[in-house]
């Protein structure tokens, strides 16, 4: 027996997950819009305007949900090829690295734009230490770079308890964590800044697992289900979670745009579903290149909203509080436009590079 004909009996046949990139190309554009996105705080009186800001918020509250789901599709099939300490330094190298860089690079921004600040208009000047070591915490826990680090440790935890894996308790166990998080919203038993969130994305993580375990039985689910009523599906689910955002903010809650919201959660599922029955959109993925881009996107994308859209639109000195809701749109829309442009650029100028290793490119 030759030795190819021994690797193609003990390899197992990989399965075609073409869907991931355009899953993982959507995502991506929905968390740039999400994060350049001004319509955050709570500024409109008139129902139909709150109803407005929310549906807008809403639309693409899919993507963090999805981003997990499709990290465990592509966790379990890197399972069957390596070992999780194998599996967890390949991850840590490919990521922490870049991951670190970028913040290392904001940094630097933010402090060079604080003595800027201070010698030019006599700004108030804060110790380089302490600067540096309040900038770092604020970077990692309050910014995007938290879900890099946050998703580490939610492979970390399959990693660790791996033999129950493929349990549907162990499944149960992380979705009521989930399921805390989202009555907290309601509760307040712990503050609800993102960065508490610690394992209140695993369940969807392990759920993408158990998908990629059984995805033959998944694709026949899905081929079943007729496009009319996971459209409908889909509609009432978002309908549901703007009204619950507004509901929200009624109730004067301070994190009423939580991706754990119980509705959302609903609303990101079915999104996820319609997604893999949509499948892959091959002229997308060719444009974009999502596999070599994404990664990239997602670092650069904060450190141009914070340091470069505020220095390009403070000639037109453009106020948030003074626009209506249609107004306050549509320069979101312009914000993400120029910031998802400017990220895919620079990516793709990287990516010709020796630094392609800084956006996490072999």
């Amino acid at each position: 027996m030759s030795e190819m004909t021994e690797q193609l009996i003990s390899k197992p046949e990989k399965k075609n997950f073409d869907f991931v990139d355009t899953i993982r190309c959507i995502s991506m554009i929905g968390i740039v819009f999400e994060h350049c996105s001004v319509l955050w705080k709570d500024m409109y009186v008139d129902y139909g305007d709150r109803l407005f800001q929310a549906s807008v918020m809403q639309f693409f509250k899919f993507a963090t949900i999805a981003f997990f789901l499709i990290g465990g599709f592509l966790i379990n099939h890197k399972f069957t090829e390596y070992t999780p300490l194998e599996y967890l330094k390949n991850r840590f190298k490919n990521t922490i690295g870049p991951w670190l860089f970028w913040i290392v690079i904001l940094i630097v921004l933010n402090t060079g734009h604080m003595y800027f600040m201070h010698s030019k208009f006599n700004q108030p000047e804060v110790p380089l230490f302490e600067f540096i070591i309040t900038q770092f915490e604020h970077t990692i826990f309050f910014t995007s770079f938290w879900f890099i680090l946050n998703f580490l440790i939610c492979i970390s935890i399959l990693l660790i308890f791996k033999k129950y894996l493929y349990k549907w308790g162990f499944g149960l166990l992380w979705g009521l964590v989930s399921l805390f998080y989202s009555l907290n919203l309601y509760y307040g038993w712990i503050v609800t800044e993102h960065s508490t969130a610690l394992f209140g994305f695993v369940f969807y993580l392990w759920l993408g697992v158990y998908m990629n375990r059984y995805y033959d039985k998944v694709s026949v689910f899905i081929r079943k289900i007729s496009w009319s009523w996971l459209i409908i599906l889909n509609l009432l689910f978002f309908a549901l979670a703007s009204l619950e955002i507004v509901y929200l903010m009624d109730r004067g809650s301070e994190d009423a745009f939580n991706t754990l919201r119980i509705t959302n959660i609903m609303y990101s599922l079915s999104m996820f579903i319609l997604l893999l029955k949509l499948g892959p959109l091959k002229k997308l993925q060719t444009f974009i290149k999502p596999r070599q881009t994404t990664f990239g996107i997602y670092l650069l994308h904060q450190i141009l909203i914070i340091r470069l859209l505020g220095e390009i639109f403070r000639p037109a000195k453009f106020n948030v509080l003074n626009m209506d809701v249609v107004e306050a749109t549509g320069y979101t829309v312009l914000r993400f436009g120029l910031v998802y442009f400017l990220s895919f650029l620079l990516v793709n100028l990287i990516l010709k590079t020796r630094f392609k290793w800084a956006i996490g490119a072999k």
